[in-house]
């Protein structure tokens, strides 16, 4: 399982370096299209926010092939700083939060709210605690001394994308089986990360 998703993740590595090599002598620069992502993420927000799912849902896939392509940039044009991982990690916890808000929104805007709209809402928030703490284990592991590659679990960013836009494809009440998922797969996908820094660790046991 490791050892496929492992090769999944070099292959779609490999064809997002090759689809922005020309971008490379356009002058563009990574933290450039970092900036287009977020904005990207940003309009998929305000689409949702007034219901339009399926229109939303191609622009959240759109904004995430940008957060590919901002990395692919920087490898291919050797632009790879310290400053840009920082930089990109800080805005897409941004472009998570104003996707969950836009859908919040949407769920609110219920002309007639029923529990579907309120589960909806507290759905939202469940994904986007577990999201913000997936991301905050692996800053934290990485802070370490000795440093601890966190990079694990099952449901990292790309496939929170996937996972949310094909849910965003389908009618309201599978969205919100969707969203029970992402939901209770973020919190495994921590305590994942929890245990794999506890194997990795000396003291674990104190």
């Amino acid at each position: 399982m490791i050892a496929l998703r492992t090769s999944l993740q070099q292959q779609t590595r490999r064809t997002a370096e090759r689809l922005v090599a020309p971008l490379a002598r356009t002058g563009i620069t990574p933290n450039g299209l970092t900036v287009i992502g977020l904005l990207l993420n940003i309009a998929a927000g305000l689409i949702l926010a007034y219901g339009a799912f399926v229109p939303g849902a191609m622009m959240l896939l759109l904004a995430g092939a940008f957060d590919m392509f901002d990395g692919a940039l920087a490898r291919v044009t050797n632009r790879k700083t310290t400053f840009g991982a920082f930089f990109d990690s800080t805005i897409d916890r941004y472009s998570e939060a104003v996707i969950l808000l836009g859908l919040q929104v949407a769920f609110l805007r219920d002309p007639d709210p029923t529990w579907h709209s309120w589960a909806g809402v507290v759905l939202c928030y469940l994904v986007a605690i577990g999201s913000l703490m997936i991301s905050y284990t692996r800053a934290r592991a990485e802070g370490l001394q000795p440093r601890v590659d966190c990079e694990v679990g099952w449901l990292q960013r790309p496939e929170r994308i996937i996972v949310l836009g094909i849910g965003l494809l389908l009618p309201r009440t599978w969205l919100l089986a969707v969203l029970a998922a992402l939901a209770l797969f973020t919190e495994i996908t921590v305590v994942q990360r929890i245990a794999h820094v506890r194997r990795l660790t000396s003291d674990g046991d104190r």
